[in-house]
This record gives structure tokens, sequence and C-alpha cells, in this order.
């Protein structure tokens, strides 16, 4: 009896390997540590944050709106109306919520990491100008919003603030872990008010400048960013003060395998419209599964190593003109490709094909 089962289990474990094989599909081990396990864990958590957070929160208001605990959220929209400019206002950041042990295991499951190469006044306030923006943004994320990579031992003295889309503001309770994580508006508005020497001291606005239109082209091993119709930012920098520091994510676009959508494709097009309606790309993250290593929305662990430059000073100008916008912005970009050239042997294995393509 026992030899006729173990024949059997013997069968269906041939058989289900053979089908995993056709079907292209690795499978992880069991005798995986348990750190391992926890960090797949807060990876998970995460991705369907990204991708749901904004959708799930909408729906939990509305089933609060429709049940018996309605005066709840009728008293949380009286007091969010209220609350809608803490946003361009220098946020509402929680150091607690930003240690949360959650980002620490996310941030070992690639790992990232941050690296400074300078050190930077903490007297002074800073645009960091990060690049390239990747299908999500990761290490901008856990540099700047979390504090898993030792942002404040790094940099003492200093607060970061993520930089993100106001319309993320507008989604109730989601929009309160957003503030939590020291993340503010990119109006203009919220950047002077974040980089005023008057009010801060320390500050710094870790802008993604490619934005969305910069995450369609997000595939492993190209760092294709677009920073040359991008001067917004210079042009807030000087009205401030504020010194800019070129910020590289090594890695960033190494941990999805985005379908191939060259210009034009019909994909392409599509992506184009949606972030043209919406300002949000609809990316399609393939990664890896929980349990598998094939399939799935899961990143890939890889390492994302996060560099900070050295700041580049700008002198204040209330009323740049273009011509004097344009000239920080070319040395700006020469420091930027600069930074990509020095640093990319040490964090990328593939560093003497990797190329730095600005549009």
């Amino acid at each position: 009896m026992i030899e006729n089962l173990s024949s059997i289990v013997e069968a269906l474990s041939k058989s289900f390997s053979q089908i995993s094989t056709l079907l292209g599909i690795q499978w992880a081990p069991m005798d995986i540590p348990m750190s391992r396990r926890l960090q797949t864990f807060a990876a998970f958590l995460w991705i369907y944050l990204i991708l749901f957070g904004e959708a799930f929160a909408i729906y939990l208001f509305i089933r609060l709106v429709y049940s018996k605990y309605w005066w709840a959220a009728l008293l949380y929209g009286a007091w969010m109306l209220n609350d809608i400019e803490i946003c361009n206002r220098g946020g509402r950041s929680s150091e607690w919520v930003r240690s949360w042990i959650w980002w620490r295991y996310l941030a070992d499951y690639f790992p990232i990491k941050l690296v400074k190469t300078v050190d930077l006044d903490p007297s002074k306030n800073y645009m960091f100008a990060c690049f390239p923006h990747g299908v999500i943004s990761l290490g901008a994320f856990g540099s700047f919003c979390t504090n898993a990579t030792d942002f404040k031992k790094l940099f003492p003295g200093m607060t970061c603030h993520l930089i993100t889309l106001g319309g993320h503001f507008l989604v109730p309770l989601f929009r309160d872990l957003a503030l939590a994580l020291g993340i503010c508006s990119s109006s203009e508005q919220s950047l002077l008010y974040l980089l005023d020497k008057k009010k801060y001291e320390g500050n710094c606005a870790c802008m993604i400048i490619g934005g969305a239109a910069e995450a369609l082209d997000a595939h492993p091993k190209e760092y294709k960013v677009i920073l040359n119709r991008r001067k917004g930012f210079i042009r807030v920098a000087m009205k401030s003060g504020a010194a800019l520091v070129p910020v590289f994510s090594f890695g960033e676009t190494d941990i999805f395998r985005p379908p191939n959508n060259p210009e034009n494709s019909l994909l392409r097009r599509f992506q184009e419209k949606v972030r043209q309606l919406t300002g949000i790309s609809p990316m399609f993250p393939m990664g890896r599964g929980v349990f598998q290593y094939s399939y799935g929305v899961l990143p890939i662990r890889a390492p994302v190593t996060t560099v900070v430059g050295a700041p580049m000073e700008v002198k204040r100008n209330l009323e740049p003109t273009n011509e004097e916008i344009d000239a920080v912005h070319a040395e700006f970009t020469e420091r930027l490709q600069t930074l990509f050239e020095t640093e990319k042997k040490k964090y990328l294995k593939y560093y003497e094909e990797a190329r730095l393509v600005i549009t």
C-alpha cells in the first residue's frame, strides 16, 4: 500500500515537473529562510498598494458612507476638505510611519541602497532631481519616503519629501498614508514652500523629473530619461535659490519586464492616450509570483542603488529668463551625465553596455 502511494506521488511529481517545464515556470524552493519570506510578503503588499491602493481606499470610503457609520465618513470628509491644502504646505510627515518594519523588509528584498557622494549642508535646502522613473520609482520611494535606507544617518539634519501629482491627495484615506510618508504635491506653490529658506532649513524636495511619460520607456538594462523638455524644476530651483542635486537609481529598470512598446506601436499609442487623459501611464509590471519566479506582478529581486550626486549651486533669481533657465539646465544635464558615467561601473554588472539616453 505504501509502495503504491509512493509510486503515485512520484508520478504526480514528475507530471507536475513536466507541465511546469512546458509552461516555463520555475518554482521557488520550499526551504526558503523566514527572513526572505517576509521580504517577499513586504514586496507583495507594496506592489498591490501601488496598483490598487487608491481604488481600495475609495471603495472603503464609499462603504463607510453607506453604512451605519456614515457620520464618521461625513466628519472625515469635512476634515479632509479643511485639510486639502496641506500637500502644498509642507505636508504632514510621520517618523513612526516612515520607520515601519514593512519598509525595512521591502528594502532588503531587492535590496535598495542609498549612497551619498558628498555631504550636504543641513542649513541649506535642496532640489533632488531623480532619474529614472522606472515602472514605479522604487529607488526614490525606498530612499526618500522611508527610513529603511538610513537617509537621516547619511544626511544628518536633512528632511526629504518625495514629490508627486496633487491628484493623489484627493483620494480619501490613501492621502493620509502618502502624507505620513512625507510626500507632497508637485505644484510650484508646494515646491517653493518646501524650499523657502525663511520657513525651513535642510529640506530636500525629491522630484522624479521624467514622470509618467518616462515610465513607458522602462525596460531592463535601458536608461532612457526625459530631461530636455523638463525645465520647470530648474525654474523652481532658481526662484528658491535651492541647490540642484542629480540623483540616479541604478537598477531601477531591472525589477520588471514590461512588454515591448516601441514608438507608434498599438500598445504605445494606447498608453500615451491614457496618460494624456489621466496623467498616469498604464504599465504592465511583469515580474514574478509569490511562489514561482516566472509570472506575476511581484517585482524581481534585483539590486537598486540610489546615488545622490554633488549639489549644483543655483543663484536665486525670482524672475529667470528663458536663456538663464536654459543655461542652468544645460549645466545640470552635463552633471547628470557625468554622475551616470562615473557611478555605473560600481552598481551595474552590465555597465559596459549601459548608456544614458537623454530625450
